[in-house]
This record gives C-alpha cells, sequence and structure tokens, in this order.
C-alpha cells in the first residue's frame, strides 16, 4: 500500500511537470495551439485518409471532442478536409504542409528538452525508463478494461518525444480537457 502512494504522488509530480510543459512549449512555440499536438500527430500517424471516427475510435475519444479539434486544426491551417472518394458524403483528415512543419518544430522543441532533462543519464537508464513507461500504460490501459494500446498509443497526452500532443483545448469544457490529456 505505501508503494502505491508513493507511485501515485510520482505520477502526480509527472503530470504536474507536463501540464508546466505544454504550456511552456505553447508559449515558446505556438504554431500549434495548447491542446491540439496529439490529435495532430494522430491524425498524421492514422495518415491521409483518416475519417474523424476513426480518429475517435482510435484515440478513445467522444466525436464531439475530436470534432472540435478537428475543427481548430483546419481552422488553423494544420488539417485539412479532403473529399471521400469512395463516399462523397465523408470527408478525409489530412495534416497540411504547414501542420508537418509545425510538427517538426515541437518534435524539435520537445526533443532538445529531453535532451537536456536526460544530459546526466546513461543509455541504459533512459532505455530501461522507456520501457518501465511502455509496459505500465500498456497494463494501465488493461487495467482500465480498456485496448491495452489506447493508454500508450501515441498521440496521447504525455506531450514528450517523439509523439507529443493532446494538450486541453482553450475551447473546450473541462471534461472534454481531461479527455484530450488522455488520449495520447
Amino acid at each position: 500500500m505505501e508503494t502505491t502512494r508513493e507511485l501515485g504522488a510520482r505520477l502526480y509530480d509527472l503530470l504536474k511537470s507536463v501540464r508546466l510543459i505544454k504550456q511552456r512549449r505553447a508559449d515558446d512555440r505556438p504554431s500549434v495551439p495548447l491542446g491540439l499536438v496529439g490529435m495532430l500527430t494522430q491524425i498524421e500517424q492514422l495518415a491521409a485518409g483518416a475519417h474523424a471516427r476513426e480518429l475517435a475510435e482510435h484515440t478513445g475519444l467522444d466525436p464531439s471532442t475530436v470534432s472540435r479539434a478537428v475543427a481548430s486544426l483546419v481552422a488553423h491551417g494544420l488539417v485539412e478536409r479532403r473529399a471521400d472518394p469512395t463516399d462523397r458524403r465523408a470527408s478525409c483528415l489530412a495534416v497540411t504542409p504547414a501542420g508537418r512543419a509545425a510538427l517538426a518544430d515541437t518534435y524539435g522543441w520537445y526533443g532538445e528538452l529531453l535532451d537536456r532533462a536526460l544530459a546526466d543519464w546513461t543509455p541504459d537508464e533512459v532505455a530501461a525508463l522507456c520501457s518501465a513507461l511502455g509496459r505500465f500504460t500498456r497494463d494501465l490501459g488493461s487495467a482500465l478494461g480498456g485496448r491495452a494500446d489506447a493508454a500508450s498509443a501515441p498521440g496521447g497526452e504525455t506531450d514528450l518525444g517523439s509523439a507529443p500532443g493532446g494538450e486541453a483545448d482553450p475551447g473546450s469544457a473541462p471534461a472534454d480537457n481531461d479527455n484530450l490529456e488522455a488520449a495520447r
């Protein structure tokens, strides 16, 4: 029980740090609005031709949350809607060149931050952390009764490393912000 409490305290500290990192990233690199890095990453990973419903399924978010996030990404010129060639009533989502450039810049920012934070770590320590975090997020997903890969899927809300993202959308209600943070 004491170990569980200690882990809970460390997770709280980690989440606090992640929130601070996301805010700093938004201040330093406003090309992708706060709350939308994870969603933009998910769209990029699903490749051109992804539908909003697939995005909602992949992230585990409510379709209305995904719809608002996509609308904001479109308004910022980071994503475009294209007519689905197989169903003209539907549209497919694709990251624009501006969106790819913004993601590359964001990934670079996170990479520099992680390089500074882990400067005194050995490669084995970094590998052990990555392995433990991967296992932990998979096991959390299983414990929550969801897809085991949902908790560790890139595009979720850690907003660190090679798949940053899902900060709270300033236009969303608090519950949606929690969902966006869990998405990645």
